[in-house]
């Protein structure tokens, strides 16, 4: 069969707080047929939306990425699965770090992309003064040097939405987006995510071929029986076309999001290609913990989280926490809420249990209270790195150093009575301080230390000693000290 043209897959991405999920929101509740949005669940990261161009109906499927920079590795991937890409920049505030970021993964995509300027209608918007920003971090805007596309929309009005919609289109069909529906489907896992009465679940994104009931879908060394198909509304279908979004249930272990699907005819096939696929995905996410320390104090941690793409982005995001004596250990990571299992894995490992957007059974409350396993529920990521990176801190060892203070040359000894020895001596650089170690060096060599116990100047008691000249001192120390002997005040200081 030829092969003919789909609907393109949409990534919109760009900024935290630049008005991507509010431009999705828009598009849903007016692209969407009434009443089936609300079937939309949370973790459907994907949906199709139907917008009149040139006289027919067209179909857009757009993938919610992430817009925050800590789901890079995720964002790069929706990037992958997509045809064409939105750049969202608030016309308040222009290109921002995380705007750069999505402009790279559009780039390393190779993708086609418009630029959607988002809060046209907001007190400090200036289109042209973000417009020089773009142009100045290298978009170039058609009309303004460049090709690439753009538009201003407001996402509280619906100002330029339908123009937006129909540049993605044009950019669509001059790309030529093709499918072959007589082949077995293929595409990628967009989310995977655990129920206790569903099973595993994942979202994919079919890009070729159809997907049918009966065959087996296969993601790396994952698997699921098609028993049936759920459209992104949540109503069960027959088939699954080119570029739709589609949720399986019922896979052997959690696929990875971003991770390309095929189909086998049977089980047994689809064993055989999980059997050939497990040398390129038998690589465990974490080396090695010891060899990755090296050295290093090792912290267990166990992560659970909502859904397999969170997973990833809090990974991603430990990866930059480093500490120069300690390292993290992941022992172990999965998807759903914290369990029993996992409070008896982390006390068994002596690990802190880091949850995110996921609950705790009470089973698992009681023991972690009898136990006294730490479990930290976090809803925000940066909130959980920096729980992370302080609790490094807290248990990274002790590393002792001392910090020379001054020096002095030893006149003459008083008196010495067992281990206290009061002498007379001469200040030459730094001060003494009452209480402070000292260090006794004779030609070279070091003899031993002791502490300051008393200081005198001017035959009055003191507490510390800062001006150069003689001074009368009472040290604690083993050492037979003499005239001559120096002197090395210092203190021991822990970093």
């Amino acid at each position: 069969m030829a092969r003919t043209s789909r609907p393109p897959i949409v990534a919109v991405m760009g900024h935290i707080d630049h008005g991507k999920s509010s431009l999705l929101d828009y598009i849903r509740k007016a692209n969407v047929t009434a009443g089936e949005a609300g079937g939309i669940t949370q973790h459907v990261s994907a949906y199709e939306a139907i917008h009149e161009h040139e006289g027919s109906s067209r179909i857009i499927t757009f993938l919610d990425t992430p817009g925050h920079e800590a789901f890079r590795a995720l964002r790069s991937r929706g990037a992958l699965a997509a045809d064409v890409a939105i750049l969202v920049l608030a016309a308040d505030e222009g290109v921002k770090p995380q705007t750069k970021e999505a402009y790279e993964a559009i780039e390393e995509a190779g993708i086609p992309f418009v630029v959607a300027f988002t809060k046209i209608d907001k007190n400090g918007a200036d289109i042209d003064r973000v417009k020089n920003s773009v142009i100045e971090n290298g978009i170039y805007l058609e009309g303004l040097g460049g090709s690439i596309p753009y538009v201003a929309v407001s996402s509280k009005t619906g100002q330029g939405i339908s123009e937006l919609l129909d540049l993605v289109l044009l950019t669509a069909d001059l790309a030529e987006l093709s499918a072959d529906t007589s082949l077995p489907a293929t595409g990628f896992v967009l989310e995977s995510s655990q129920d206790p009465k569903r099973g595993i679940s994942a979202t994919v994104i079919v890009k070729d071929g159809t997907l049918t009931l009966g065959s087996v879908a296969v993601a790396g060394t994952c698997f699921a029986p098609v028993r049936f198909i759920e459209n992104f509304q949540g109503n069960r279908i027959q088939i699954a076309q080119p570029s739709q979004p589609v949720v399986l249930s019922g896979w052997s272990a959690l696929p990875t999001a971003g991770m390309p699907f095929l189909m086998a005819k049977n089980k047994k096939e689809a064993e055989m290609i999980v059997k050939e696929s497990e040398p390129a995905f038998s690589t465990p996410r974490n080396r090695d913990a010891a060899e990755e320390a090296e050295g290093k104090t090792l912290v267990p941690i166990i992560i659970k989280a909502d859904v397999g793409g969170s997973i990833e982005a809090i990974l991603h995001e430990l990866q930059k926490v480093v500490h120069e004596h300690v390292a993290l250990h992941i022992i172990a990571e999965g998807v759903g809420t914290v369990s029993e299992g996992d409070v008896k894995i982390a006390h068994a490992g002596n690990a802190v249990i880091i949850a995110f957007h996921v609950g705790i059974d009470q089973s698992a409350r009681d023991l972690a209270e009898r136990s006294g396993v730490v479990i930290q529920t976090f809803s925000i990521i940066y909130d959980l790195e920096k729980y992370v990176i302080e609790m490094l801190k807290e248990r990274a060892p002790k590393v002792r150093a001392e910090e020379v203070l001054g020096q002095a040359k030893l006149l003459k000894v008083f008196n010495a009575t067992g281990n206290k020895q009061v002498l007379g001596a001469r200040l030459d650089t730094g001060f003494a301080k009452l209480g402070d170690l000292v260090k006794i060096d004779r030609r070279g060599i070091e003899l031993g230390s002791g502490k300051i116990t008393n200081l005198q100047q001017a035959r009055a008691d003191v507490k510390e000693i800062r001006t150069e000249g003689e001074f009368g001192a009472q040290i604690e120390t083993k050492v037979d000290v003499a005239a001559g002997d120096t002197l090395t005040f210092f203190r021991i200081i822990e970093s």
